[in-house]
């Protein structure tokens, strides 16, 4: 059981070494970028935003809803008897 202990701990040490070593060389890198950037950038013009105002749309107006035609009473039938 120590030996797995062991091996792990291992392969978590070079991980840690490993990382270690990217974020080094990666502060690196941003640090020689942050020198250079600067004196390469120059302002740029800005051009004036030449946007067409977005047309309106009328509002739809919706048509008035239809009422039901009022039922009428059914003319009753006589039926006179003979």
């Amino acid at each position: 059981m120590n030996k797995k202990h062991k091996l792990v701990a291992k392969k978590h040490r070079k991980n840690k070494e490993r990382l270690k070593e990217i974020r080094q060389t990666s502060l690196a890198k941003s640090t020689s970028t942050i020198e250079s950037k600067p004196a390469a950038k120059k302002p740029a013009a800005k051009k004036p935003a030449s946007k067409k105002p977005a047309a309106k749309k009328p509002a739809s107006k919706k048509p008035a809803a239809k009422k039901p035609a009022a039922k009428k009473p059914a003319a009753k039938k006589s039926s006179k008897k003979k």
